[in-house]
C-alpha cells in the first residue's frame, strides 16, 4: 500500500531542494557578475587591483597580452582541485561555476568604457560592488579566491591562523601592485580591498546582525520583564556563582539585533546602573522566541 501523504512530502522536499538550488545558482551568477563589473568597469581601467588570486590575475594580465578572464580561470584551477579534495565536490563545483561566470563577465565587459577615471571613486565604488558580489557567492556556498583554501592547509602546520595567512598573502599581492602600477595605485588598491572586505562581511553576516547579551543584576526579574515587553525578546535566567564572593547570581541571557542594542543598554541603565552587561556578536540564530517588536 502506498502512503500518499509520504509520497507528497517527498515530492515537496524535492521541489524545495530544486528551488534552493536554483536560488543558489541565481545568487552565484549575480555575485560573480557583480565582481566582473567591479573589476572591468572600475578597478582594472584605473590600474587598481583586488587581493588574492584576482589581484595576481590583474597583474599578470597587465604584464602580458592575455585577457584577465584567462588568468582568473587558470590560476584558480589548482585551488579548485585542493578544494575538491579538502572541502568537497559541492564547494569545488560551486566555485568553478562562479569563477567561470566571473571570467566570462570580465571578457564581455572589457571593451566597455569605465564609468570613472578618478581612482578614488573607482576604489570606493569598485570595492563596494566587488564586496557585495563576493559576499553573495560565499553565502551561496562557493568562492572566487583560492588563497583561503591554501591558508586553511598552511594553518594546520603552522602557528598562524587562517586570517593571518590570508592577510599576509594579500599584503604581499597589494604591495606588488606598487612595482607594476606605481605606489599611488597600490594605496588605492589597499583602500579598495578594505572596502570590499567590509562589504563582504556585511553581506555574509547580514545587515540585521544578531548580538548575545549577558546581564548580571539583583533586579534580574524587572530587567527581563522590560526587555520582553519593550523589545519582544525572550530572556533566559541562568544560575551562576560569584568566583570571588561565592554568592549565587542570576544571569539574564537574550539575543537582540544591533538596532536594539542602544535601547537595551538604556533599559539596564534605567533599572540598575550597577548591573554587569556584556554584549557580543553572533553569526547565526535559529529557533526559540526570536521575534521582533517595534522598539518603544
Amino acid at each position: 500500500m502506498i502512503d500518499h501523504s509520504s509520497q507528497q512530502g517527498v515530492q515537496q522536499h524535492t521541489q524545495l531542494s530544486k528551488t534552493k538550488l536554483l536560488m543558489k545558482i541565481l545568487f552565484m551568477t549575480l555575485g560573480a557578475s557583480l565582481v566582473a563589473v567591479g573589476l572591468e568597469i572600475f578597478l582594472v581601467p584605473n590600474k587598481i587591483i583586488d587581493g588574492g588570486i584576482v589581484g595576481v590575475s590583474i597583474i599578470a594580465s597587465a604584464l602580458s597580452s592575455l585577457p584577465l578572464g584567462v588568468y582568473l580561470v587558470l590560476f584558480n584551477l589548482p585551488f579548485l582541485y585542493l578544494g575538491y579534495k579538502q572541502i568537497g565536490k559541492t564547494f569545488a563545483f560551486s566555485t568553478l561555476f562562479s569563477v567561470i561566470i566571473m571570467s566570462i563577465g570580465t571578457s564581455l565587459l572589457h571593451p566597455v568604457a569605465p564609468l570613472t577615471i578618478d581612482p578614488l571613486l573607482a576604489s570606493v565604488f569598485g570595492g563596494i560592488i566587488i564586496g557585495v558580489g563576493v559576499g553573495l557567492v560565499i553565502r551561496s556556498g562557493g568562492s572566487l579566491d583560492g588563497t583561503e583554501i591554501v591558508a586553511i592547509l598552511v594553518s594546520k602546520k603552522s602557528p598562524f591562523s587562517v586570517g593571518e595567512i590570508v592577510m599576509f598573502f594579500n599584503l604581499f599581492i597589494l604591495a606588488s601592485a606598487g612595482f607594476v602600477f606605481g605606489w599611488d595605485h597600490a594605496m588605492y588598491s589597499l583602500m579598495a580591498y578594505f572596502i570590499a572586505f567590509k562589504m563582504m562581511d556585511i553581506i555574509i553576516e547580514g545587515f540585521d546582525e544578531s548580538k548575545s547579551v549577558w546581564i548580571i543584576s539583583e533586579s534580574y526579574q524587572a530587567i527581563g520583564d522590560i526587555i520582553t515587553a519593550r523589545l519582544g525578546r525572550g530572556v533566559t535566567f541562568l544560575n551562576g556563582e560569584g568566583g570571588f564572593t561565592g554568592d549565587s547570581k542570576r544571569i539574564i541571557f537574550c539575543v537582540i539585533n544591533r538596532l536594539e542594542e542602544a535601547k537595551l543598554k538604556s533599559i539596564v541603565e534605567e533599572v540598575d546602573p550597577q548591573a554587569f552587561l556584556a554584549i557580543g556578536n553572533i553569526h547565526d540564530v535559529k529557533g526559540g522566541r526570536f521575534n521582533k517588536k517595534d522598539i518603544h
